[in-house]
């Protein structure tokens, strides 16, 4: 059973009479399948109808459920003989950012993503998601590696953002996303990026330069976060999901400003009730981009790359 959010109440509410009908039949003998087929209806419908008209501070909440599947999830079903690489070489391995080589349908790839955990041992061994400068470094270092051997570069991004702490402007954590947004740039092998549940900020940007930006059905994109853009335009952390309306977050407005190029479809719920599903839909549209981007030449995909960016944002009189 996986934990219910606040607006998914209903169902539970509509799933306990079912269970409750079909206790009084057993019991009493009496037939209610007709009476239990007419709830198992109302509970379907109502659950289509609501996952496909979700608010955006819904969808928040799905791209947040402590459920949810994590990189290693991804990695576990969709690659074959991961390799994960270590290190930054300068002495620190920040867990918040693993990455290595694998093979996708037999190709071999470099995949990069944040992590998060699903316990709280977990999430402290991974720093909620959260990386320091030396994980921006350790991506950086992979995505060299493998633009030297020709590999298709695959990032994953759940993140609520850079690590904000003293430790990290110390040994320089907006330099280091601003030196990854620089190389990625320069890349001359595929780059397909695929957020998968938060992205915030320059701490999601800083793996997502790439030629194909993806986004999970239920995740979001956005330049800070909901609560902290509520606190900062109305002194106010509650209005978040005002500010979630504001921010155009979601997928589906993110495709029309160009910000993302498609939505990766979850199973109905969010990707937390059914693992294969969502990495399957995520496995076709990696080797499809991966497909499409191999035609193009070096030069051509640091081209595509640099016009995808600078469209971002322009203005048309």
């Amino acid at each position: 059973m996986t934990t219910l959010l606040d607006f998914e109440k209903p169902i539970m509410e509509i799933q306990e009479k079912i269970e409750e009908l079909k206790k009084i039949s057993m019991e009493s003998g009496m037939d209610l399948n007709k009476e239990i087929e007419t709830f198992e209806q109302q509970a379907e419908d109502y659950k289509k109808d609501l996952y496909e008209n979700l608010k955006p501070s819904q969808k928040l909440q799905i791209a947040r459920h402590p459920e949810r599947p994590n990189f290693l999830d991804y990695v576990n079903r969709i690659c074959t003989d991961f390799l994960e690489l270590h290190g930054d070489r300068e002495g620190m391995d920040d867990r918040a950012i693993i990455g290595g080589l694998a093979k996708i349908d037999g190709r071999p790839v470099m995949i990069v993503g944040t992590m998060k955990g699903k316990s709280t041992k977990e999430n402290l061994e991974y720093n909620f998601g959260m990386p320091q400068p030396q994980g921006y470094r350790k991506a950086l270092r992979l995505f060299k590696h493998a633009n030297k051997f020709k590999m298709p570069i695959v990032t994953l991004i759940d993140t609520p953002g850079a690590y904000p702490g003293i430790s990290a402007e110390q040994t320089g954590q907006g330099i280091a996303i601003a030196v990854n947004l620089r190389e990625m740039a320069k890349l001359e092998v595929p780059v397909i990026a695929i957020i998968t549940g938060e992205g915030c900020s320059g701490g999601a940007l800083g793996l997502a330069v790439a030629n194909k930006v993806f986004m999970l059905e239920h995740a979001y994109y956005t330049v800070i976060s909901p609560e902290g853009c509520a606190s900062i335009l109305w002194r106010d952390a509650s209005r978040a999901s005002d500010a979630a309306e504001a921010l155009k977050i979601t997928a589906h407005d993110l495709m029309k400003f160009g910000i993302v190029d498609g939505a990766v479809k979850e199973p109905l719920g969010g990707a937390h009730n059914d693992y294969d599903f969502v990495c399957n839909e995520m496995k076709n549209t990696i080797v499809q981009s991966i497909e499409e981007l191999s035609n193009l030449s070096g030069k051509d995909l640091k081209q595509q790359r640099y016009e995808k960016f600078r469209k971002m944002g322009a203005f048309l009189e």
